[in-house]
Parts: C-alpha cells; sequence; structure tokens
C-alpha cells in the first residue's frame, strides 16, 4: 500500500482572488533547479505580485520569489528569475487565444503533487474596486451568518 504525502506544502495567491475573478483554472508543471525544489518542499517562496506571460509560443512565469534557507543557496537575482511554464501544446494555445481576448493568467499555487512540483494557474478578468467592495461586504456577511448559526447551536 502506498504512503500518502502527508507533507504537501501548497503556496497559495490570496490576492489574485481578490483582484481577479477566476473564469477557468488548469493545472501545469514547472522548471526549476535543484535548490528550488528543495525550498518549495519546505514552503519557502512567495507568489505576491507573480503573473504568467507569453513569449514565443511558450509560457513563463514572472516575479515569484522563491526563498533559500540556511542549507539552500539561492542568490537574489534567482529569487524571482523567470521560469519557464511546462504544459501541453494544445492547452498553451488556448490560453494564448483566451489571453488576446482580454483575459489575464495568474498563478494561484504552488504545491508538490507527490514527487512533482505543480502550479495551478487561473484564467481571469480584473476587478473593478466597486467588485472588490461587493466581495468584502459578502465575505462579511457569510461571516456574520456563520458565527449566528455558531451561537444558535450551543445555546
Amino acid at each position: 500500500m502506498k504512503k500518502k504525502n502527508e507533507n504537501r506544502h501548497q503556496l497559495v495567491n490570496r490576492r489574485a482572488t481578490f483582484d481577479y475573478s477566476i473564469e477557468e483554472t488548469l493545472t501545469v508543471g514547472i522548471e526549476l533547479t535543484g535548490a528550488e525544489v528543495k525550498s518549495l518542499r519546505l514552503g519557502h517562496g512567495d507568489l505576491k505580485g507573480s503573473y504568467i506571460t507569453v513569449k514565443d509560443g511558450e509560457l513563463f512565469l514572472i516575479n515569484a520569489s522563491i526563498y533559500g534557507t540556511n542549507g539552500i543557496i539561492i542568490t537574489d537575482q534567482d529569487k524571482t528569475r523567470t521560469r519557464k511554464i511546462l504544459a501541453k501544446r494544445k492547452e498553451i494555445n488556448q490560453l494564448i487565444e483566451k489571453k488576446t481576448q482580454g483575459r489575464t493568467i495568474i498563478p494561484l499555487e504552488i504545491y508538490t503533487n507527490g514527487r512533482f512540483i505543480k502550479v495551478k494557474i487561473g484564467l481571469g478578468k480584473g476587478k473593478k474596486n466597486y467588485d472588490k467592495r461587493q466581495t468584502l461586504k459578502k465575505k462579511d456577511q457569510d461571516k456574520s451568518i456563520k458565527q449566528a448559526l455558531k451561537k444558535s447551536t450551543y445555546s
């Protein structure tokens, strides 16, 4: 019987769902060095402000930070270097087509899937300020409803 990997570390881009309305998601691979893989397995990284762009028919992750630790040395230049996204040609062509229609490709999370490191990317449209306010308002309402239900079950 196989043991499941309980140390599934993931880096989540919380800001992405606030700034964009995500329409589609896709799981793809990423090209990394050995030190970057070790750091991500330990959970040392950040997706804040990162995005995915298209160059020469290929996808690249830009501005994602991967930090080193005591035993893992990653230079300052390599922390935010451009990394290639690994996907099937058909998926890349679909993403490029939708990007030309005005959509944005955003990394939502990086996680370990067994021995592989995967990136969950989302195809979304930017929210306006009033959309963001509505999102916050709905979140507060849900929170207050949840608290009221919790109080009523304990009473």
